[in-house]
């Protein structure tokens, strides 16, 4: 598989599908690699020219220890690939990454789909107390440099999410999670220094004119569906889709359904 070097970090990316066909960047979630777009690859390549890359520090994407924008390797991805302008899909904080690009790299990006995300610079929301339980256990793990633990314990807080139980949820699923989470163990102990965008995204959403789909779990945390209720709202004719049964990964939980719902919105900005 291709690597990029750019800035400092060696940037694991991959594309497929045809040259000529629009163009879809996907950015993975902070729980996982872009390995958890392997559910809709094969599908999504027969239509689009599709590209993905392991964020810096994730996966297979080591890097330096430099600072670094993340709006800037997205762009150095779709330069490496030979594409101008994509569609950009992210999950979570792979979702802010692309609001980001959106605002910093306009000419760049010519639609944008995000999954239980929020712009930078959004106003804290009140956690309820299973919320506030669940980030204390995940911070203890970090402090404690548990990386076993950590991982259980991100697939756990955001695959169930706060308001199921993990008898709800397919074993299966959530050991996909785990099996994302673990590779990105060995870049755990680095310390990433990411450039913020500044203004930061939450006062800036009015720029953003490109076509938007804002997808949030049933079950996700407060915070996420505030944002992405807010995110429908500032950016003019955005959507936004509750997506039913699931938490903050519903790409990963239910692919197939996730699939259909993509591919719809898409069609209709491709044929529009």
């Amino acid at each position: 598989m291709p690597t990029l070097r750019h800035n400092g970090a060696r940037l694991f990316w991959e594309a497929a599908g045809p040259d000529a066909a629009p163009a879809l960047l996907f950015l993975h979630a902070g729980i996982a690699t872009s390995a958890m777009w392997d559910p809709l690859w094969a599908d999504l390549q027969r239509d689009f020219r599709v590209i993905r890359y392991d964020l810096r520090w994730f996966g297979n994407s080591p890097s330096d220890d430099v600072e670094y924008s993340n709006r800037d390797d997205a762009v150095a991805v779709l330069d490496a690939a030979g594409v101008e302008q994509a569609i950009f899909i992210g999950a979570s904080y792979g979702g802010a990454v692309a609001i980001d690009t959106a605002l910093e790299h306009p000419d760049r990006v010519a639609g944008l789909v995000t999954i239980g995300s929020g712009p930078g610079g959004f106003p804290d929301v009140e956690p309820t107390r299973r919320e506030e339980e669940l980030q204390h256990s995940i911070e203890q793990a970090e402090e404690a440099r548990d990386w076993d633990l950590l991982v259980e314990l991100e697939a756990l807080s955001w695959g169930v999410g706060p308001t199921r139980e993990t008898a709800d949820v397919d074993p299966l699923f959530l050991q996909r999670l785990r099996e994302l989470g673990d590779a990105n163990k060995p870049l755990l102990d680095g310390d990433p220094r990411p450039v913020p965008m500044e203004p930061r995204a939450y006062g800036r959403l009015a720029e953003i004119t490109v076509p938007a789909l804002f997808i949030v779990g049933e079950h996700d945390t407060s915070a996420a569906r505030a944002q992405a209720e807010h995110l429908a709202e500032a950016v003019t004719g955005a959507s936004l889709h509750v997506f039913p049964g699931t938490a903050h990964m519903p790409s990963v939980e239910y692919p197939q359904p996730f699939l259909g719902l993509l591919r719809e919105w898409l069609t209709e900005q491709v044929a529009g």
